[in-house]
């Protein structure tokens, strides 16, 4: 079975799902590396998700910004994966910034490999959350999958889970571990072929309208206004002065909406341009300056 997921993160935790052995233990679960055949966990309910980690594609192609209206493996996407993770704050470090260049290409050599697999009739099973990226990452998929026949299978990412003792709440595949991804597959459903052609459909629509932002409303994605989110800066920021860094993360911290700090980083730099946000020290590490919001904005 091959699993797609939309964001780095997520495909890494799947990677680590489908090539250890989990065993439970007093304390919780543990993931161990192990030689040889996978063996059933000593304890517990948890369980890995079967296959090797070769199976796992990752999309990541950040498919709520930018013109859509250009192919995801072009040019442009590339140079917006870049700008978007790289911010300039690592622009001294040269190894990193090769990592961050090299992304959009390897995700373009993931897409790839997706459409081998398909080639190749492989069963294919997506993982998609409500969040802007991954839902346009999902509707993006079924454009393609809706010139195959292959055999699909979805599990989205419920609101909560509750046990016993606590409800966890959860925005993305990016928060749940590992060895927890196993436990979803009860979410698992059959996608049949007008679903499909209804979700490629709704990635249409969106390539129509092209804004270069799109957000979820009312559990539908919509194209909205590049300044859309922008009232979380100005509602967290104050003419007292405070680290960049510590802004974003507190926006982060309340507004889980799963909108990544590279977004926010890049409005802050567009309002220090039209002076609404004023830089009080100076860093070559963007997220290390001290600002305020200027007066009378």
């Amino acid at each position: 079975m091959i699993e797609v997921l939309f964001g780095e993160s997520e495909a890494g935790s799947m990677r680590a799902a489908k090539s250890k052995v989990v065993v439970g233990k007093a304390n919780g679960p543990t993931s161990v590396w192990a030689a040889g055949k996978k063996r059933p966990p000593e304890k517990g309910s948890f369980r890995w998700v079967e296959g090797v980690s070769c199976e796992v594609v990752c999309l990541g192609f950040m498919l709520d910004i930018g013109d859509i209206r250009e192919k995801v493996d072009s040019a442009y996407r590339r140079e917006l994966i870049y700008s978007s993770y790289a911010q300039e704050q690592w622009g001294k470090d040269e190894e990193i910034g090769k990592e961050l260049r090299d992304a959009g290409n390897q995700y373009c050599r993931e897409l790839e490999r997706l459409l081998r697999f398909l080639s190749d009739e492989e069963a294919v099973r997506v993982w998609y959350s409500g969040a802007p990226y991954s839902l346009c990452g999902f509707y993006h998929l079924c454009s393609i999958l809706q010139k195959y026949g292959n055999e699909v299978r979805v599990v989205r990412l419920p609101e909560y889970v509750k046990t016993d003792s606590k409800i966890t709440f959860y925005q993305n595949w990016g928060e749940v571990a590992a060895e927890e991804f196993a436990g979803f597959l009860s979410e698992e459903k059959s996608l049949g072929r007008e679903e499909i052609r209804m979700y490629a459909g709704l990635w249409s629509g969106l390539k129509e309208d092209n804004s270069l932002l799109r957000a979820v409303i009312n559990g539908r994605v919509t194209g909205v206004p590049e300044s859309f989110y922008d009232f979380l800066i100005f509602k967290n920021l104050t003419e007292k002065p405070v680290k960049e860094a510590r802004l974003i993360g507190d926006i982060l911290g309340k507004y889980p909406i799963s909108v990544g700090d590279w977004w926010y980083a890049g409005r802050i730099e567009k309002f220090i341009g039209e002076g609404k946000i004023k830089v009080l020290k100076d860093s070559e590490n963007k997220y290390a300056r001290m600002i305020r919001r200027s007066r009378g904005s």
